[in-house]
């Protein structure tokens, strides 16, 4: 149990350092602007990169991996979407925001600093392919359920070219996929831009916890909707369980690649649930609540997580 805290607190401990800082400073939100650009837009891309180009192209090809932890995912969304109904009589479009914060967990920011941290470089091909494949359902799904409820409806060919567009141009998506090609074709970069790139990849977790830490601190904490408790429930205990029957079912899988999807599984809600309810004016304020309750409740479910996998009594045949 020391080796997980001495693996786990590095990570919450600079979330908290985030968190302590958004509270003790007043600095604007604004502030955060190019921190998040610098991880969007530079680091997590050259991170990502670098993770499928290292990744023998063989690896990556393994479409029961991907069917089963998709299928997870889509479980989590769509199972917390019609709980959110259910306990909050929320409408499709709150709903769909919930399902968001029920089934889309922190695999940008925390994922894979902490799944690498844990698997070392066998964890390197699964989150990846769990990056990619989860992003492109939830950010192809959310836009059309919110684009069909929207009062000022767009035609249906439109709003799929908007989401092909949202999809295709994700400078993460387009890192992964670069990576996958630099793979394939056995492509390795210059020493100088290979040290730049890792230069990059190593500033990714940190920079990453940090602003989430921050920006926590910057969600005020009003009243708690019945529904957040619900969908915060099922993204931190469901999810992971259902991913571990998932495993079992399509599998058998590698260790590490099975260990990895539960832990990938477990993360807390991602800040992307906030950011969209607040793109879209809709479930904005329990969207703040479902992360800042998750990122703190998750310091006692995913160290648990990690403690199971780590200690051999999450084994996988």
């Amino acid at each position: 149990m020391i080796d997980i805290l001495n693996l786990a607190l590095p990570y919450f401990g600079l979330i908290f350092i985030g968190f302590a800082c958004g509270k003790a400073k007043a600095i604007p939100e604004e502030g955060l602007a190019w921190m998040n650009f610098f991880l969007l837009y530079v680091s997590l891309p050259a991170l990502l990169f670098g993770i499928m180009a290292k990744t023998p192209f063989a690896e990556l090809n393994n479409p029961p991996f991907l069917i089963a932890t998709t299928f997870g995912t889509a479980s989590a969304f769509f199972l917390a979407m019609f709980t959110s109904q259910l306990i909050g009589r929320l409408s499709v479009r709150e709903s769909t925001l919930a399902g968001l914060a029920g089934g889309y967990g922190n695999i940008g920011y925390m994922g894979p600093g902490l799944a690498l941290a844990v698997f070392g470089s066998k964890a390197a091909a699964p989150t990846a392919l769990i990056f990619c494949c989860d992003a492109i359902f939830l950010f192809t799904v959310v836009p059309l359920l919110i684009a069909l409820t929207d009062r000022e409806h767009q035609s249906l060919p439109r709003t799929l070219g908007m989401v092909a567009r949202q999809i295709v141009l994700n400078p993460l998506i387009m890192s992964a996929c670069a990576g996958a090609l630099a793979a394939a074709l056995h492509v390795r970069p210059p020493a100088a831009i290979d040290n730049t790139l890792l230069f990059l990849q190593n500033a990714a977790a940190p920079v990453a916890l940090f602003v989430l830490g921050v920006t926590v601190a910057l969600r005020p904490l009003a009243g708690v909707p019945w529904e957040v408790p619900g969908a915060v429930a099922i993204k931190l205990l469901i999810h992971p369980l259902i991913v571990f029957g998932l495993m079992l079912e399509f599998g058998p899988f590698p260790q590490p690649w099975a260990a990895t999807a539960v832990l990938m599984a477990a993360l807390p809600p991602a800040l992307s649930v906030f950011v969209i309810a607040r793109q879209h004016d809709t479930w904005v304020e329990p969207a703040s609540v479902a992360v800042l309750i998750g990122t703190f409740a998750s310091v006692v479910t995913l160290t648990s997580v990690m403690w199971f996998i780590q200690s051999g009594r999450l084994v996988f045949p």
